[in-house]
């Protein structure tokens, strides 16, 4: 495979960059004349240094999956201003007049995207393209694997596999170094909580001073195993009916806000009648109860809703109580 120093491809792009363009010849001598008509020449020259390519010469531009010969490469790039009519025009004019030359040379037609493509590479507006395949430069080879073991500048790198590979395809050296350059970052998990495993015995100790509000102590416990002892002109309770508990009262949570639509002051009526009024700011009770009658939770007794707007009051317990 051509390297950078005779790859025409390179070559053409690098002295475009230079504003030194090649001049296109009808023979490989320097000393031969120069000519426009792709039809007549044969050769493109390059100057410093200086190197001549057959035009038939392909290059690493795919297309159709083929390569394009460098007469097709210049051709566009001559054309890279026109219309594509124009230059579709312009190639098959150009083919006309080389059907009668020996080989049958012809210009290759690029698609919109792939002429665009190779102009905007050709330019250096970008370092790479989906159509070239990429050059294997000893040079940025053993360059590039001098920075991936940390032999010559750089930060620590990590393994990218083969020189001038990535994703199981080719790709320029140059852009290979920033690759093989790059850090390995972590998964999301460990940059939140890092590589070793967190350990939450802690929260079981804080859990059980919340737990422990809402056990009977042993006191109560002994004192209600006492009371099922038979006395004296009492008959015994039967410890197998379990003893009625009242339901607790859901909690509603109102905005203390100013600008909450309800409020204290209304929020009664619209619960109970259904109707709306403005807040107000006149009254100074902060607790409400309402009783509703809800069929799918208890078809005979009515339920009491408390309502408040602040938790200041709130014992750890109430928070399970709160239904909106």
């Amino acid at each position: 495979m051509a390297t950078s120093d005779t790859d025409p491809l390179l070559r053409l792009r690098q002295s475009i960059a230079a504003n030194e363009a090649p001049i296109a010849t009808s023979s490989p001598e320097p000393t031969s004349d120069a000519t426009e008509n792709l039809a007549v020449a044969t050769h493109l020259q390059f100057d410093n240094p200086h190197f001549s390519y057959p035009l038939d010469t392909p290059t690493r531009f795919i297309s159709s999956n083929k390569p394009v010969d460098l007469r097709s490469i210049w051709f566009a790039w001559q054309k890279k201003d026109v219309a594509i009519p124009d230059y579709i025009a312009s190639a098959q004019e150009l083919n006309e007049k080389l059907a009668g030359k020996d080989g049958a040379p012809h210009i290759q037609n690029l698609v919109f995207v792939e002429r665009l493509d190779l102009i905007t590479w050709l330019e250096g507006a970008s370092e790479e393209s989906e159509y070239i395949k990429g050059l294997e430069s000893e040079a940025s080879a053993t360059l590039s694997a001098q920075v991936a073991s940390g032999a010559t500048g750089g930060v620590s790198t990590i393994p990218s596999g083969a020189a001038g590979t990535r994703g199981g395809r080719t790709i320029d050296p140059r852009l290979q170094e920033i690759y093989n350059g790059e850090r390995r970052m972590g998964d999301r998990n460990s940059v939140l909580r890092g590589i070793k495993p967190t350990d939450f015995s802690h929260v079981r100790k804080i859990a059980e001073t919340f737990l422990s509000r809402s056990r009977p102590s042993k006191s109560l416990t002994a004192a209600a195993n006492t009371s099922l002892v038979s006395l004296p002109g009492k008959p015994l309770i039967n410890p197998g009916k379990p003893s009625s508990h009242r339901r607790p009262d859901p909690i509603i949570l109102l905005s203390p806000s100013a600008s909450s639509l309800l409020r204290l002051s209304n929020i009664k009526s619209f619960l109970s009648e259904g109707l709306y009024t403005p807040p107000t700011t006149s009254t100074h009770a902060n607790i409400l109860h309402l009783t509703r009658l809800l069929p799918t939770i208890d078809p005979h007794r009515p339920l009491r809703f408390i309502l408040v707007d602040t938790p200041e009051q709130f014992k750890p317990d109430y928070w399970n109580r709160v239904v909106a």
